[in-house]
This record gives C-alpha cells, sequence and structure tokens, in this order.
C-alpha cells in the first residue's frame, strides 16, 4: 500500500474512532447521587413514618429497585470514603470526622476520577467532608464543578464565620462567593443548572446535602407549623430539612424531564448513617442511630432508578449490600474506565438490579467506629452476614429473625461465630497497615496558593471542630502536618478570629450580618453552633514550623500576627498557641493562613 493511502486509512480510522466514542459517551447514562446527612432508614413515609410526609421520595421508592439491607458506616466522612472509593473506609485511612481523621489520601481513585476518566461531566454539590485543602478538595479528587459550605458542615472551622444556611458565603471551585437563599435550595438549584447546560457529555452529579443534620437551621419558622403539637421542637426542625430536601428532589426530576434527559440518568438516593433526631419517634424496628454499630446506625435507604436501564423498578433487594459496592456497580452500569485497576473492598450488584430475588456469594462485611487514635480491634465493630450480626464480639443476633436486636445468643452458635471472627482477622489484617499515617496539607502548590488551617484538622486531638467552640476559647493545642512543595519563604497570619470576623486577636468579633435563620432555641444571630463571645488575654503568640520557632507580642488592635519562614523541600509541621502575660498557654492558634512568598 502506497505511504498515501496509509495516511488516509489512519486518518479514516482516526476519525471512526472519534465517532465511534462521541456516539458510545452519548449512549452512556447519566449518574445523579444524592446523599443526605443523618437521615436514619425510618425518617420516610414510605418506610412507616408516622409523621413526616415525604411525597416525591415516595414515589422514587416505588418507581425503584430498593436494597432493603443496606449498609454504610455509623458516622458521616467514613461513608463517603467508602461510597468515593469502593473500599473499606478504615483501608483508605477515614477513620473519624475530625482529628485529621476525615482525609481522603491523595492515592486514592475517586468515583469522580473514574467518570471523569470516562468522559463524564463531574459535580459536586453540597457536602465533601474528606479534606478541606489541597490535595483533598472536591476540585483535587475529579469533581470539574465543586460548590459547598465548610469541609464538616455548615459552622465547622473551616467554614465562613457567620454562615448559617441562608444567604451564606461558598467554596465555588476554590474561590469564596456569597449566594442568596437557603443552602438546600442553593446546591439543588446548581445540580438543576448543571444538568440543564447544552453539552453532549454525560454527567455525574455527587449532591451531598447537609440537611438534616443539626444544627437545624432554617428560613422561615412556618416550615415547622405542620408539626407544632405533634412532637417536640427539635424534631420538627429536624423534619422540616427532611421536608426541604424532599420539596427539591421532586423539583430535580422535574427538571430532569424538561431536560429530556431523566430516561438516561441513574438516578440513585442514600442517606451516609443512621438515624438521629427522629429515632424516639420511629426506627422502623432496628436497635441503635449514629455512631453505634446495630442496625440502627449503619442500614440506610438505597433507591435506584433508571427507565432505560431495564431494571427491575418496584422491587426489593433483600440481599446484604454496602456502599463499597456501588462504584463497582456504577463502572458495570456506565461501563466506565478502570485505569487502574482498582483492589474493591465491594461488588457489583448490577444483577441483582435486574434479577431482585438473586442471591450473590455469601460474604461477611464489617462496619466498625473507629474513633481512637490507636485502633483496637474490635471496638465497636459489628460483623454482617445476610443472618448474622456479631457485636463487638460479645453479641450475636440472628437479624431475620430478631431484627430489633433483642436476644444474644452468643452461646447458641460457636461455629457460627467462629467464622465472623475468622473472617474479621482477614479484614483487620487488610485495612489497619499506615491507618494512622499523618495527612499532609501541601503548600506552595500551584493548584492551592493559599492554604487554611483551622483546629479540626489538628492530628490525633481532640480540638475544637466548630467556630462556636473557638468563640469560647476552648484551650486544647495542636499541630497541623504539612508537606513544602518549594523551597522559598512562605507567610504564615496567625489569628484568633478567621478573617471574616474582623476582629482583634484580644477582642471579639462584632456582626452587621441581618438574622435570616432560625433554631429550636429562637433566633440564631450569631454562630448557628453557639452565640458566646470570649476575649481572650492573648499578650503573644508562639509559632513552630518544623525547626522555626518565634514569639511576637500582640497589641491590642492586631487582628493577626504574621511570621515569614524560610522553608525546604519536604514534611514538617506547624503549631502555634496563644500566650498570656505570663507566657502561659491560653490555647492553640486557631487560624493560620499560609502563603509564598517567593
Amino acid at each position: 500500500m502506497p505511504a498515501y493511502s496509509k495516511k488516509i486509512a489512519i486518518a479514516i480510522l482516526f476519525i471512526l474512532g472519534g465517532f465511534f466514542q462521541l456516539l458510545n459517551a452519548q449512549n452512556q447514562p447519566n449518574v445523579v447521587l444524592i446523599v443526605t446527612d443523618d437521615q436514619g432508614y425510618g425518617d420516610l413515609s414510605c418506610h412507616g413514618n408516622p409523621v413526616i410526609k415525604t411525597p416525591h421520595l415516595d414515589k422514587l421508592h416505588e418507581e425503584s429497585v430498593r436494597f432493603t439491607n443496606f449498609h454504610v458506616d455509623p458516622t458521616c466522612a467514613a461513608s463517603r470514603a467508602a461510597l468515593m472509593t469502593g473500599k473499606y473506609a478504615h483501608r483508605v485511612r477515614v477513620w473519624r470526622t475530625v482529628s485529621g481523621g476525615n482525609h481522603l489520601r491523595a492515592t486514592e481513585t475517586t468515583m469522580a476520577d473514574v467518570f471523569k476518566a470516562s468522559g463524564y461531566r463531574t459535580a459536586a454539590f453540597g457536602k465533601w467532608h474528606l479534606g478541606a485543602n489541597y490535595p483533598y478538595r472536591p476540585m483535587d479528587r475529579g469533581f470539574g464543578e465543586w460548590l459547598g459550605h465548610g469541609d464538616g458542615g455548615t459552622g465547622t472551622t473551616d467554614d465562613w464565620f457567620d454562615n448559617d444556611r441562608v444567604n451564606d458565603y461558598y467554596w465555588h471551585n476554590g474561590e469564596r462567593i456569597q449566594k442568596a437563599g437557603y443552602a438546600p435550595d442553593v446546591f439543588f438549584n446548581a445540580a438543576i443548572n448543571f444538568i440543564q447546560e447544552d453539552k453532549k457529555a454525560p454527567f455525574f452529579i455527587y449532591l451531598a446535602t447537609y440537611l438534616p443534620h443539626s444544627p437545624h437551621t432554617i428560613p422561615d419558622t412556618s416550615m415547622v407549623q405542620k408539626y407544632k403539637g405533634k412532637i417536640h421542637d427539635k424534631m420538627a426542625f429536624f423534619f422540616a430539612g427532611i421536608d426541604r430536601i424532599d420539596q427539591n428532589i421532586g423539583k430535580l426530576r422535574s427538571a430532569l424531564e424538561e431536560s429530556g434527559k431523566a430516561d438516561n440518568t441513574i438516578f440513585i438516593f442514600m442517606t451516609d448513617n443512621g438515624g438521629t433526631e427522629g429515632v424516639p419517634l420511629f426506627n422502623a424496628s432496628m436497635r441503635g442511630s449514629k455512631a453505634m454499630v446495630y442496625d440502627g446506625g449503619h442500614r440506610v435507604p438505597f433507591f435506584v432508578h433508571w427507565p432505560n436501564g431495564d431494571i427491575k423498578h418496584g422491587s426489593d433487594v433483600n440481599d446484604l449490600t454496602a456502599h463499597f459496592d456501588v462504584l463497582p456497580t456504577l463502572i458495570d452500569l456506565c461501563d466506565l474506565v478502570d485505569k487502574k485497576n482498582i483492589d474493591f473492598d465491594g461488588r457489583s450488584f448490577k444483577q441483582q438490579l435486574k434479577e431482585p430475588e438473586l442471591k450473590q456469594a455469601e460474604r461477611t462485611l464489617f462496619v466498625e467506629k473507629q474513633w481512637l487514635f490507636k485502633p483496637k480491634e474490635w471496638l465497636g465493630t459489628v460483623g454482617m452476614t445476610n443472618r448474622w450480626r456479631l457485636v463487638d464480639n460479645k453479641e450475636l443476633y440472628d437479624i431475620q429473625k430478631d431484627p430489633a436486636q433483642k436476644n444474644n445468643i452468643i452461646n447458641e452458635y460457636p461455629e457460627v461465630v467462629k467464622d465472623i471472627r475468622e473472617s474479621h482477622k482477614k479484614y483487620w489484617a487488610r485495612v489497619t497497615p499506615g491507618d494512622r499515617d499523618k495527612p499532609l496539607v501541601i503548600i506552595g502548590h500551584k493548584n492551592d496558593p493559599e492554604i487554611f488551617l483551622s483546629p479540626s484538622d489538628w492530628f490525633l486531638t481532640d480540638g475544637p471542630w466548630n467556630h462556636g467552640q473557638v468563640a469560647v476559647g476552648r484551650p486544647e493545642t495542636g499541630a497541623w502536618d504539612i508537606a513544602v512543595a518549594q523551597k522559598g519563604t512562605y507567610r504564615f497570619e496567625v489569628r484568633r478570629w478567621p478573617r471574616e470576623a474582623n476582629a482583634p486577636i484580644q477582642g471579639i468579633p462584632t456582626f452587621t450580618k441581618k438574622v435570616d435563620a432560625y433554631d429550636f432555641n429562637g433566633e440564631v444571630d450569631k454562630l448557628i453552633y453557639g452565640k458566646t463571645m470570649k476575649a481572650l488575654p492573648v499578650a503573644s503568640i508562639k509559632l513552630k514550623v518544623g525547626k522555626y520557632d518565634e514569639l511576637k507580642a500582640v497589641k491590642a488592635k492586631d487582628t493577626h500576627i504574621t511570621f515569614d519562614v524560610k522553608l525546604k523541600r519536604g514534611d514538617t509541621f506547624v503549631k502555634g498557641v496563644l500566650l498570656d502575660k505570663n507566657n502561659e498557654i491560653i490555647a492553640g492558634a486557631y487560624y493560620v493562613y499560609v502563603t509564598k512568598l517567593k
């Protein structure tokens, strides 16, 4: 074949390849994954709740494949880590919601990474809780669009100081912006706008609400009037948040229909852990709640709707499934590219969407609450099979006969206990290597020119995690572990209050923001986690950055103290303390901003 003919043939193959790739991308389904915060299995009317009405979720339930034995972790950061990676949270080193235990390591491939590599547009709207600085933010983990509050939630120490879920400041692709409206509406509206963009590529939307997690702020107390006299005020505010989510889910589904994209969209609804405020009213006959390893702490709703998917809508899957099964399943359903051949802990349930009665191979799964700074085997742990629950290696329940987990029968089934214990040995060996390694925040990287450090990320320290705790002057101290990307001079701006509070180190903030949200105790006029502002008698601030160690005096009008530090590339730490006139430690330096000067 002549050379020019070969070139023509190669060009034709290239064009055809691009055409078929585009055709495949257009045929791939869109995905909307909704995760609500602290909503339990019993907090839906379709599951039997006698007070709250969730008509849009009820309709989704009716039109979905429902997984009735679906489990997550008993707290939120861990659940999100497992969902994003298809692996046990403990294995990917996410073991707590604060104290540095919520950072999903940059070496892990996320769900968004996989969708992005497969040609999808990707977006995260709402709660992340897997790291606030580079390289842990959603925009560093495969999401092309990101809108959120603080990493852990509204009012946490990396959130805007006086946010209260109405007319708030948000992180948008790494920048602070203010947006009008109630936070859940803002996130759902952003998702609708993303859906309506005229783009050929399919989309993946991760929409994780901060509601109905406390504090229960709402823009208008009329939202709780229908609950007056039926339940106590705190539960009424909690249910009002679920009402708003339900309304927005209806609005989002209508927008999908209007866009013509609904039929080819996989629409998933789930929650991040067991019930909280609604548990005393109705818990679907389960024992336990959030942060517990009885079923009430980690069994959650899971609905899948996909009109074009030839799945058996209106049916229940009763097989044991979990959050880390979602990513392997979406790879199957969407024909995604798994470039790294991920070693999943989960498995695909694609076939069960078509055959809900199908029983996959029996397996033993583990759910644990590992909050200790040094992990301990079998502490706050349950081993689960379709039939059995071995809790804390001390209690055995036949979940099929005893769903309320009232009758401990551990002495009656020694072989069952032995099998689960043997499975746990293998699990423990798989998840614990490196599980308390320090999560390093990278400074001096082009992708995040300014780092904002706050005390919820003090590693292995029970420090303040919300602005209200900082405001009263909690006395703990702690350090941040960092990696210096480029040698040079770095400015460390140390503060008692964050910049937007605009307050002197020795004083307290004043607010001009109008009251625009309410909690169950009345008006929220300052901080949603507390109103008390305490002035601290700070006479000096001391900063350590590796071998660097300097003390500087604080004057009455100082809002911050700056330290310019020459650093080499590599790993080090940052620790600041607030001192009184006798050089006694008052507390750790709560807020530090780090920028590279040269």
